[in-house]
């Protein structure tokens, strides 16, 4: 597929995702704080067990909830299903666009690609599969009644599902095929159960029969699990611009201890919408992340004095030479990779002074997390990695 075209169908289907998924997580977002907000009407009706007032855009609005359903429906009766569906649609494609047409470059580890592409794009699907019935059959299992339990279980599992795929795949095509199992699962809890749910009372209601409450509470239970797998979604959403979580040693403790934090700060959340205090909670997120990124911070190394007081300019000479043959390519005010008409990500290496800017960066993506080169398309070796680590560790010298 020509670079041009490719980059544009990346574009579209990475904004359409974008959209879709506002849509969805507003919506996700409004109701469960609809939910603790509702108080008790204030002049009872049959039914009704909670109402709530609003003023938005200059209008009034009141809400009410029934305990069950009405005694009859209105003619118009709006759901709340494409957006999910859309979003994880867009999703799944980009995902197939990105790792699976260019597993090459995204999918497979550069240096140790321990399988076939084929083989590499069947574990990605086949832990969306996976994912989606594990935690299905979790819900149906009695731990379902115990939410401190069942939260537990579900971040170890996260965590290794995260560690086994970072032991086949590219780091980053790691953690987003994680991020995509979790929203294959809140997915799969809209189309699977939410909506079939709202269908059968839907059902029962025209039929003049009294709906279900056991299934409507099962709807609910996972419309509040999707809640709290929302915020460490938007993380994996965004750590591919951040090599120092997926291209860490441990990168796959680094997404479980985010997705804590993730949830951790949506539970703070759902209690400040009871009304409740929980500031310690909010106080404890902060600090989980603050030790995250103290315990991701690169190892200084052997500092300039320890290697001699030439050694840092004769490294820095070296480490040039690789930049400009293994990144300079991609990286650079006039990229000579096909399809790149200015710098990669915005990162040029032309220069001293860029190279030394970028020295972090390098040590992520090129040392820690070998993601790049993309798909290694220059040839670096690991002998040539291994002189960037040095260069970086010994304070990335450039004189």
């Amino acid at each position: 597929m020509d670079a041009h075209l490719l980059q544009w169908l990346n574009l579209a289907l990475r904004w359409g995702h974008l959209i879709t998924g506002i849509a969805w997580i507003g919506t996700s977002f409004y109701f469960i704080w609809l939910n603790f907000r509702l108080a008790p009407p204030a002049r009872p009706e049959a039914g009704v067990n909670g109402e709530l007032w609003a003023v938005h855009g200059g209008g009034f609005y009141r809400v009410v909830r029934y305990a069950v359903a009405p005694e009859r429906l209105p003619p118009t009766l709006h759901w709340f299903k494409w957006e999910a569906y859309a979003t994880w649609v867009t999703g799944f494609a980009l995902l197939g666009l990105i790792y699976y047409v260019q597993a090459d470059a995204y999918l497979l580890p550069p240096a140790r690609p321990l399988l076939s592409t084929g083989a590499a794009v069947a574990v990605g699907i086949g832990s969306l599969v996976a994912a989606w019935f594990g935690y299905d059959a979790l819900c149906r299992s009695p731990l379902a009644r115990r939410p401190g339990g069942f939260a537990l279980v579900g971040l170890v599992l996260v965590a290794g599902l995260a560690w086994a795929l970072n032991q086949v795949l590219n780091p980053r095509a790691a953690y987003i095929h994680v991020g995509a199992a979790l929203g294959t699962i809140m997915a799969g809890n809209v189309f699977r159960v939410i909506i079939p749910v709202q269908k059968a009372m839907v059902a029962a209601l025209s039929r003049g029969e009294a709906p279900d409450p056991t299934a409507a509470r099962a709807g609910a239970q996972r419309s509040l699990h999707n809640n709290y797998l929302t915020l460490p979604v938007l993380f994996v959403m965004v750590s591919n611009h951040y090599p120092a979580t997926y291209g860490h040693p441990w990168g796959w403790a680094v997404l479980a201890g985010v997705a804590l934090v993730g949830a951790a700060t949506r539970h703070w959340f759902n209690r400040h919408h009871q009304g409740r205090r929980g500031a310690w909670l909010l106080a404890a997120s902060v600090l989980g992340l603050l030790a995250l990124a103290v315990a991701t911070a690169p190892g200084r190394g052997p500092g300039p004095a320890a290697l001699g007081p030439a050694e840092p300019a004769a490294l820095f000479r070296e480490a040039r030479v690789v930049i400009v043959r293994r990144c300079a390519p991609c990286h650079s005010a006039a990229p000579t990779i096909a399809g790149l008409s200015a710098p990669a990500a915005g990162v040029a290496l032309d220069t001293p002074a860029e190279i030394r800017a970028q020295a972090a960066r390098i040590y992520a993506v090129a040392v820690a997390a070998e993601t790049m080169p993309l798909g290694n398309v220059t040839g670096m070796t690991a002998e040539e990695r291994v002189l960037l680590g040095r260069w970086i560790a010994a304070g990335a010298g450039l004189r």
